[in-house]
C-alpha cells in the first residue's frame, strides 16, 4: 500500500492493526491461542462496523472472569473496536474455536459513564476501578452473558 502526503499516526496504525488482524484472525478463529486452562487468551470479537454495518472481527487478548471477559486497548477511542461497540453493544466472540454471543459494557477512564447495576458485585469494582484508575487514553470492555429482552 503506498501513501501521498503526509501519513498520519492513526492511518499507520489503522494499516498495522489491519494487516496483522488478517493473519491473526483465522488463527484465533479455530481456538489458537485460547488455553482452556489459563484465564488469560486471545478471543475473536465480531462487532458490526460503526459505519459499515458490516461484520468486523478483531483478535484481542482477553482475561476471563467467571461468566465474563475483559479486553482493553491502549488505543482507546481510536480502536474501531470500541467505536462499535459504542453504537451496538450485541456481540459475538470466539473463544476456543467456538461462538459465544455477549452483552458488551464499554469502559472509557475518566468518562462519566456509570456502572450498569445488572452486573454481579465484583464486576461492578473492577469497572469501577477501571473507571476511577484506568490510563484515560485507555478503553476496556466488559463482554457478558446476553441478557435476555
Amino acid at each position: 500500500m503506498s501513501f501521498k502526503g503526509p501519513i498520519s499516526r492513526n492511518k499507520v496504525e489503522q494499516v498495522f492493526f489491519r494487516r496483522l488482524n488478517s493473519i491473526v484472525e483465522p488463527l484465533v478463529r479455530r481456538g489458537v491461542g485460547s488455553p482452556s486452562f489459563t484465564p488469560t487468551s486471545v478471543i475473536l470479537l465480531e462487532t458490526v462496523g460503526f459505519k459499515s454495518g458490516l461484520a468486523r472481527r478483531t483478535p484481542l487478548l482477553s482475561i476471563r472472569l467467571g461468566k465474563y471477559t475483559l479486553v482493553s486497548t491502549a488505543r482507546g477511542k481510536r480502536s474501531f473496536w470500541v467505536k462499535n461497540l459504542q453504537k451496538n453493544t450485541q456481540v459475538k466472540y470466539y473463544l476456543g474455536g467456538k461462538p459465544r454471543d455477549a452483552e458488551a459494557y464499554v469502559l472509557l477512564p475518566g468518562s462519566n459513564k456509570k456502572v450498569p447495576k445488572s452486573l454481579p458485585s465484583a464486576i461492578q469494582k473492577l469497572a469501577s476501578f477501571l473507571l476511577e484508575n484506568g490510563p484515560q487514553e485507555w478503553a476496556f470492555a466488559i463482554l457478558g452473558p446476553q441478557v435476555k429482552a
